[in-house]
């Protein structure tokens, strides 16, 4: 069965390893039929969240790049988090977009999040387990939370400078055949 599939891009680099790891992951699931839906957060002007919203045209009060994400959102069966590793966690940019997902919930009144499955894409310098377990514990704590279903995850260790996940295809192979398999 197709998906609808959005992709919250969180590096700041447009040609970076990250975005390496999402056109792999792109073009499984394309290749699977699902249709994909890309955000690279750096390039929207997003802000902070300020709270308050409730109006299903326009979920949170502010204007701003997150009135063109919302729809995506909340017509999207998977939710892909796409980021460089940054101080042993998500980008701020996929933070801050994600922080202001709340506002769907909030149109609801027992502030429901919207069910989806997830995927995390990461790359990172550090390719041990340790320097990606504060990601998966922040990870699981939110899928958790937000009663999601996690759909994969490809950690993408020892690529710190653009380009270096050339040297790693068995990562992008991993990111390809996981978008091939939902």
């Amino acid at each position: 069965m197709s998906k609808q599939i959005l992709i919250l891009n969180g590096s700041p680099r447009i040609h970076g390893n990250t975005a390496a790891l999402i056109d792999a992951f792109t073009a499984g699931a394309e290749a699977a039929g699902h249709t994909i839906t890309r955000f690279d957060l750096a390039a929207l002007d997003i802000h902070g969240c300020l709270g308050g919203g409730r109006d299903p045209r326009h979920p949170c009060v502010q204007r701003d790049g997150m009135d063109a994400v919302y729809p995506a959102y909340m017509a999207a069966d998977v939710v892909v988090l796409a980021s460089p590793m940054y101080y042993w966690s998500i980008s701020g940019q996929l933070k801050c977009a994600f922080d202001r997902l709340f506002a769907v919930a909030e149109l609801g009144p027992d502030l429901a999040n919207p069910v989806k499955d997830a995927v995390l894409l990461m790359a990172a310098e550090g390719d041990t387990e340790e320097n990606f377990a504060p990601v998966r514990a922040y990870y699981k704590a939110l899928l958790d939370c937000l009663g999601w279903k996690d759909a994969g995850i490809v950690y993408a260790g020892g690529n710190m400078a653009v380009g270096d996940i050339q040297a790693h295809p068995e990562q992008l192979e991993a990111a390809r055949q996981l978008g091939a398999a939902l």
